[in-house]
């Protein structure tokens, strides 16, 4: 099993302020005899109509030295597990969980843009003090 991010937790906690309930720890995915794994899975009911929402979170600090090789590997592993989740026909909405920091210096300037823009990839932001989910985008 891989490291958890050093926000696993703070993320985690955020959803559960949000009303979410945490449902994998880590969320299993498996192609082939490749197994892999998402950070979280996690749902909440919508209402008694509609039923429950799930999804499947990954997170990711960006710590390293390059913001840019940062968003490279967090996309090329978000689009993988997309893919892994489509095909084990999983019917959970995959979200990459960043913070405000993150959001401000990489995905308000054209490079990530672009990405928002054609909706490549889904957004969940939170406050790393307050343990907070500031934003989901698309929402």
């Amino acid at each position: 099993m891989s490291a958890k991010d050093i926000y696993h937790d703070t993320v985690k906690r955020a959803l559960q302020k949000d009303g979410w309930t945490i449902t994998h720890d880590p969320f299993p995915l498996q192609i082939g005899r490749k197994r892999l794994s998402a950070d979280l899975g996690a749902e909440r009911l919508i209402n008694a109509e509609k039923g429950t929402e799930k999804i499947v979170v990954e997170v990711k600090s960006f710590v390293g030295r390059s913001d840019v090789k940062d968003l490279e590997q967090a996309l090329g592993q978000y689009i993988l597990y997309r893919q892994v989740l489509n095909e084990m026909q999983i019917k959970r909405n995959l979200y990459l969980a960043i913070s405000e920091e993150v959001f401000n210096s990489v995905f308000t300037i054209e490079l990530g843009q672009v990405l928002l823009k054609n909706n490549l990839v889904k957004l969940l932001v939170f406050d790393k003090k307050s343990e907070a989910i500031l934003q989901w985008i698309p929402d």
